[in-house]
């Protein structure tokens, strides 16, 4: 196997090659600074980099995977701790009588900077150092540097420490940029048979690149800075900072089925700014799939950007309201990009109704004035992809191709959009995404970006289901429950970008816990390129665009995490059955869900609970978030049953209709029946009728 100390060193040889041959033309320091300004800088995106650089990430990937297609090439001991080899880049220093040893994370060489770090979870403790210091800038605990790596320094110089929260540090993820000049070492010390997740990716410039190496103090000189990105990180769709001078021009069409119409055509050179699209429809949800999106520039024959509208920004199936840098999805329906989209002659959006029903589009687009030029400038590329009707197992992993492209460009952003129908209620049965992100550029042999699991690469962890959205970052849609249903991730590179000279090759593991048929798996790869660039885009066909629907009447099935479980229908275990109504849909066990409709705080709702025999058991409540669900508690035999702030679980969702796990610690039980009280303990403010949603029952005893 090539290692990336390697790997560095061929790199590092090759610079050196070109940067003797080549007058080095770049004057600008790039300092902490100035990489916290890229953080909000689309614009830059669009230009090849200068100087250049190659992202490369550090992880805890199973070392074993070195051949594409081997044997091991899908081994996962990627963190869990006693790997058959350490997740490391060399063994510094071999285990005490304490199992504690010295292990390095990586060792880079010439002016580069850290971009991103992450961890599920991580235990022992980490030594950063830069250059040539002879004391680390950090040293201390693994976790918090690879979660908030500013926040040690923050507290040292006093500084507002709230300012970074759900800007800097995202979710399971950091970008806390921290450059060097000459060298990035680090070093973990821990106990290899303890978890040890965690990805650190870094940025190695050409030779000859000035770089101001980031120290503490860094963070009160760019203060202000700090400050003002923050803001915009925070809340993007409110703050942006657009520089176009021109007035929005405005869209309108409405498209028959079966026909198309060009919503805007400008002449160059300019650059969009900012796309705002919105589609009017009887079935919403399958327009937004079969409307396809078409962004030509420069009179290409084949759009640049090509993809089902709702799909383009990042959020699909139907409307899923989240706010990132490049996108905005807002609850109305209306849809926002901000990637900036340079021209030099011509762009052309065109809509395709590829459905059974008319079409309205609405929308604006914000130009700005923009120079082309042709050693650096880069069109935007989105093109859509869809596999159906899939079956992956965990025996049979399959590598997707997310991009396959030949030619100069520069990789930004990933959306990943599954119908997985698998009918373990169970995020340790129905998890969809073990498999690892495995990034080829150049002449990479072993992947340079090589993950640790699909949710790793999308800044979360531990095949969590709830809606989240961040800066770079977002999951919103997961239906359940667990990870059943329709899901929708994205991750957009914005400071961690992966330029490529001569060619990538993206890939993600379709890897599930268990095998599943009928799984449908899209996905948009956001790039920008320079004219010429040739890629493996095929055409989108009638059959990918069809509508896709969740099974019917699905049951729950007692395996793995749901291993040993009983189900009841909730109405089944109703005392009185007049007090529920039922609706249909097939999110719901056997197509329906049973509502309850209580009409003042303190209503309750009684349940008998069969349990079969004497035993500790679990008694779990699979329940609806919806835009009309309350607040509730829950006794079991008189004893508070549920989590949740002061034993109050809020099903409300504002937006979205989701099936819910509600947890609750095991108790021991007797057999026969059990008394199960649910108690309205109020709702939201815009609810007026509130109602519980209960699907199904899960009783399971406890597994040892």
């Amino acid at each position: 196997m090539t290692t990336r100390s390697q790997w560095t060193f061929t790199l590092l040889t090759t610079f050196l090659w070109i940067a003797l041959s080549t007058p080095v033309t770049w004057a600008e320091t790039l300092t902490t600074g100035s990489l916290i300004e890229e953080m909000i800088d689309l614009y830059r995106l669009a230009d090849f980099p200068e100087p250049a650089y190659k992202t490369v990430q550090f992880s805890s990937y199973d070392r074993r995977s070195t051949h594409p297609g081997g044997p091991l090439w899908y081994a996962n001991a990627d963190g869990f701790g006693d790997e058959p080899i350490p997740n490391f880049e060399a063994v510094l220093q071999p285990p005490n009588d304490q199992g504690i040893g010295e292990y390095l994370v990586c060792d880079v060489t010439g002016p580069g900077a850290i971009v991103r770090t992450w961890t599920a979870a991580i235990t022992g403790t980490l030594r950063v150092y830069l250059d040539s210091a002879d004391e680390p800038v950090y040293n201390g605990r693994a976790k918090p540097f690879f979660l908030k790596p500013y926040k040690k320094y923050v507290q040292q110089l006093g500084l507002d420490g709230t300012l970074y929260n759900r800007t800097f540090y995202q979710r399971n993820a950091a970008y806390c940029p921290m450059p060097f000049a000459k060298r990035c070492r680090i070093i973990w010390r821990g106990n290899i048979k303890k978890v040890h997740f965690y990805e650190i990716q870094l940025r190695q410039y050409e030779p000859g690149t000035d770089v101001l190496t980031f120290k503490p103090q860094d963070l009160k000189t760019y203060e202000d800075t700090l400050k003002r990105v923050a803001k915009v990180l925070a809340n993007p769709n409110k703050h942006w900072p657009y520089t176009a001078s021109h007035e929005p021009l405005s869209m309108e069409a409405t498209v028959e089925p079966g026909k198309s119409a060009t919503l805007l055509t400008v002449k160059g050179p300019q650059a969009l700014e900012r796309l705002t699209l919105k589609v009017s429809a009887r079935e919403i949800d399958q327009a937004l799939r079969q409307t396809l999106l078409h962004i030509a520039f420069d009179e290409y024959r084949w759009a640049q950007v090509q993809s089902p509208i709702g799909d383009f920004f990042g959020a699909a199936p139907g409307i899923n309201p989240y706010e990132s840098v490049p996108f905005t999805v807002k609850p109305d329906g209306t849809m926002t990009t901000r990637y900036v989209m340079p021209f030099a002659q011509s762009l052309q959006i065109r809509i395709e109704n590829r459905g059974k029903q008319p079409v309205t589009i609405t929308g604006s687009a914000l130009p700005a004035d923009y120079i082309w030029n042709p050693d650096k400038s880069m069109h935007f590329r989105a093109r859509w992809r869809v596999n159906h009707n899939l079956f992956h197992a965990n025996v049979r992993i399959i590598d997707m191709p997310y991009l396959i492209a030949n030619g100069t460009g520069v990789y930004v952003g990933t959306a990943t959009y599954l119908l997985n129908p698998n009918n373990i209620p169970s995020k340790n049965g129905s998890w969809w995404g073990e498999g690892d992100e495995k990034i080829f550029v150049d002449d990479d042999v072993q992947p340079s970006t090589f993950g640790t699991g699909s949710e790793d690469y999308y800044n979360y962890a531990w095949s969590s289901n709830d809606i989240f959205t961040y800066p770079y970052g977002a999951q919103p849609r997961a239906d359940g429950p667990a990870n059943r249903g329709f899901i929708a991730n994205n991750r957009y590179h914005i400071l961690d970008p992966l330029p490529f000279k001569q060619r990538l090759s993206f890939y993600i593991e379709l890897f599930p816990h268990l095998p599943t048929a009928g799984t449908s798996y899209a996905r948009i790869a956001y790039h920008y390129a320079q004219p010429g660039l040739m890629d493996d885009h095929v055409p989108v066909t009638d059959e990918d665009l069809r509508h896709l629907e969740l099974p019917p009447n699905w049951q729950p099935v007692a395996e793995v995490g749901a291993a040993d479980a009983v189900f009841y229908q909730a109405e089944n275990l109703v005392e009185d059955k007049t007090a529920i109504t039922f609706t249909e849909n097939r999110l719901w066990s056997g197509n329906k869900m049973a509502v309850w409709q209580p009409t003042h705080k303190g209503d309750e709702l009684t349940l008998q609970v069969p349990i079969p025999e004497d035993g500790e058991y679990h008694v779990f409540l699979f329940a609806a978030r919806t835009p009309n669900s309350a607040m509730i508690s829950a006794t079991l035999n008189g004893q508070p049953h549920i989590g949740g702030k002061k034993g109050v679980t809020d099903l409300y969702d504002p937006y979205r209709v989701r099936s819910r796990w509600i947890y609750a610690r095991p108790k021991k039980l007797t057999k026969g029946k059990h008394t199960l009280v649910l108690r309205h303990e109020g709702h939201a403010d815009k609810v007026t009728q509130p109602i519980v949603g209960l699907d199904f029952v899960m009783v399971q005893k406890r597994q040892r």
